[in-house]
């Protein structure tokens, strides 16, 4: 499967929700320039409150990334996968997997709020951004404007 993945990570606490932390965090690009990255490897960039949302860029195993990729009839079919635990905020019927061409490329959303099944942590907060590209692109692509962009973005409250 000839694919490139980005996938962007940005986690905070309440103390980001409002005021100066949030505007940091909302600065937070949503895109980042790709590295040379080896065949069947993602592009992972993750953000911290604790850092002041400075990037720090990686490579994981492309089966590692929360995304379900399968190519038919010469489209890219991408659903990133939500896990029941991680549900909150509540969504809506998810909208059905977006079907790429060569050289196009989805940047989908997903906001996630967790506390501890004890419930003795505080609320801690995420947003996941999925960059994919059907086959290779230049690596300033993500960059710019997707072909396709999917908010799936809620209410944290």
């Amino acid at each position: 499967m000839n694919v490139t993945v980005q996938w962007i990570r940005t986690s905070w606490t309440k103390q980001s929700r409002g005021g100066p932390g949030a505007a940091l965090r909302n600065a937070a690009p949503v895109g980042f320039v790709l590295p040379a990255v080896a065949p069947s490897r993602a592009h992972v960039v993750r953000m911290h409150e604790r850092d002041g949302f400075a990037p720090h860029g990686d490579q994981e195993d492309l089966h590692d990334v929360d995304v379900r990729l399968r190519e038919s009839d010469g489209r890219l079919l991408v659903l990133p996968r939500v896990h029941p635990w991680y549900a909150v905020p509540p969504r809506r019927r998810r909208p059905p997997a977006v079907p790429l061409l060569p050289g196009q490329w989805v940047r989908w959303q997903l906001n996630y709020r967790f506390s501890s099944l004890a419930g003795k942590q505080d609320w801690s907060y995420w947003t996941d951004t999925f960059n994919i590209a059907h086959g290779p692109v230049d690596g300033d692509a993500f960059l710019s404007e997707p072909t396709v962009h999917v908010d799936e973005r809620g209410p944290l409250r």
